[in-house]
């Protein structure tokens, strides 16, 4: 843990429900109702909301209409809208409508790059270098994401020394901050905070993210491990949506709403309106045709 400062009562939440979440949902909902969540999104108090991802519409339909959503939603002050951009082609569409922040991809498992991808880990940090020169020219900011950072469908254990060459080298080429992710949601509390100890090592604690997905039941277990590590950046998904195309039986993220009813619950700020984000992910679950998957939201539509 990086001892120069302490820890904050703060934790920002960043959103990823419209992008990570929808992205691997089977019901793909029209651009408007995507428009819709994200501005409802808005109203909650959230800081920085995953809009959209700008990668091939051949790859992933559900993100077909990137560039439509993104010119769309209302930018409220002091809200960030990142988006996912895979490569150069990805970036240039994504500034064409002015995005101002970003966000970049690698997996700390060689076999999932290979599989995902079809590149190394090194090959894979190749290709989006000339992005994240782009965007130092033009003072865009990226965020870099780690995946497969707990465990890999393919290869297994994914050796720590891997996730944090990966994260470092992320750090370094000028990701502000890093999100260390459990993509099929593997992993426990224990092996979480010595994995997010280990990367501390090498990148600042302040610079790192953590992102959980809930497929065992662990999400809330790991992020608690990790805050009392000292991070206070966690990704989540309202109403749980997502799931893992790699992984059977894979539930999505952990659900924002479930999260911060924990962390309000502890005594933490989040700056976010509880009640407007369960209506939010009760809202979203109606459209998608499926029940939450949020505890919190469950709870509280039950009584209503």
């Amino acid at each position: 843990m990086n001892a120069s400062s302490p820890p904050t009562d703060h934790v920002r939440i960043v959103e990823v429900g419209a992008r990570d979440g929808l992205q691997n949902e089977k019901t793909l909902l029209p651009t408007d109702v995507k428009i819709a969540l994200i501005d409802r999104l808005s109203g909650t108090g959230l800081q920085t909301i995953e809009a959209t991802s700008f990668v091939s519409p051949k790859w992933v339909p559900q993100m077909a209409d990137a560039a439509e959503v993104y010119q769309s939603i209302r930018k409220v002050p002091g809200v960030a809208y990142p988006v996912l951009v895979p490569n150069e082609q990805g970036y240039e569409r994504a500034r064409a409508v002015g995005v101002t922040e970003i966000a970049v991809f690698s997996a700390a498992s060689e076999a999932f790059n290979r599989k995902n991808i079809n590149a190394s880990i090194d090959e894979s940090i190749e290709r989006f270098m000339p992005v994240l020169a782009r965007a130092k020219a033009d003072g865009v900011r990226v965020r870099g994401y780690v995946s497969t950072v707990l465990g890999c469908p393919y290869q297994g254990e994914v050796p720590v020394s891997d996730v944090v060459r990966v994260a470092r080298r992320l750090h370094e080429l000028g990701c502000y901050e890093v999100s260390l992710g459990d993509t099929i949601g593997v992993g426990t509390p224990a092996k979480a905070r010595a994995m997010l100890k280990a990367v501390a090592q090498e990148v600042p604690l302040a610079a790192l993210a953590v992102h959980f997905h809930d497929t065992y039941g662990q999400a809330l277990a790991n992020i608690l491990a990790c805050l009392e590590e000292g991070v206070r950046v966690v990704d989540s998904a309202v109403s749980g949506t997502g799931g893992c195309p790699y992984a059977k039986g894979a539930t999505g993220n952990v659900a924002s709403e479930d999260v911060v009813y924990m962390l309000h619950g502890m005594g933490l700020h989040t700056g976010i309106d509880l009640d407007i984000l369960v209506a939010t992910g009760a809202w979203l679950a109606a459209q998608l045709h499926k029940e939450t998957a949020s505890r919190v939201t469950r709870a509280r539509t039950a009584a209503a």
